[in-house]
């Protein structure tokens, strides 16, 4: 296997984005240097996003090209990971990334997605949780005023993270996790939407995106649009 072909498949498996350092540990490759040339390289063919993580530091997350790359096939994935859900792009995946890291540090966990399997047979997907399910968190990188539509979908979100909540054990906590406070400018102002996500016991959170990450969710919804 190529050196390409192992940083490749170590970002498949990984369950977010790493930087050159953590790469060049898992692919074994040195000097760190040779990492950091491959990444650029793949950047370069669109087979690699490039954006800066929480830490400050550059990470790496696979970009939409990647999927024309032929690579050893990976194990299937455990039970309670959550695949990629169908219609969101490579910029929106990063961007939901970078909001899990960030939101974790805030409240010292790891959080990732998860598929959870719940004790009638039904199975859910949640944007972010804990190993503990002492949180689940609901992801939205959107720039801007929502617009009635986005009202309703974050009205569905925060019904979704309810209901999942109240057939838990140990009374998770519930957040609404944004990438722009004017996404929910008007949850303010007395209105019934911010009364009920308060009195449903549902926190929102906002996380600002890197100005890359921003503008690239901004570019990829522009273009699915046209």
């Amino acid at each position: 296997m190529t050196q390409r072909e192992t940083i490749l498949r170590v970002l498949r498996l990984a369950t977010h984005p790493l930087d050159d350092d953590e790469l060049a540990r898992r692919t074994e490759i040195s000097p760190r240097q040779t990492v950091n040339q491959v990444c650029r390289l793949l950047e370069s063919e669109g087979f690699l996003a490039r954006v800066m993580g929480p830490n400050g530091k550059i990470v790496n997350s696979l970009g939409l090209a990647h999927r024309h790359q032929p690579a050893t096939p990976a194990p299937a994935p455990a039970a309670t990971a959550a695949p990629a859900l169908p219609g969101m792009s490579a910029e929106q995946r990063t961007a939901e990334r970078y909001m899990l890291d960030t939101l974790g540090e805030r409240l010292g966990l790891a959080l990732d997605p998860c598929r959870l399997h719940l004790d009638d047979g039904l199975r859910v997907e949640v944007d972010g949780t804990d190993v503990d399910r002492t949180v689940l968190v609901e992801c939205w990188a959107h720039h801007g005023p929502a617009t009635s539509a986005q009202k309703h979908k974050l009205m569905n979100d925060a019904l979704k993270l309810y209901w999942i909540g109240a057939t838990l054990p140990n009374d998770p906590r519930l957040i609404l996790c944004l990438s722009d406070a004017a996404a929910v400018s008007h949850l303010k102002g007395g209105s019934w939407q911010g009364q009920a996500l308060h009195d449903l016991g549902i926190d929102v959170e906002v996380v600002s995106l890197p100005d890359a990450v921003d503008g690239a969710v901004i570019a990829a919804r522009a273009r699915s649009s046209r």
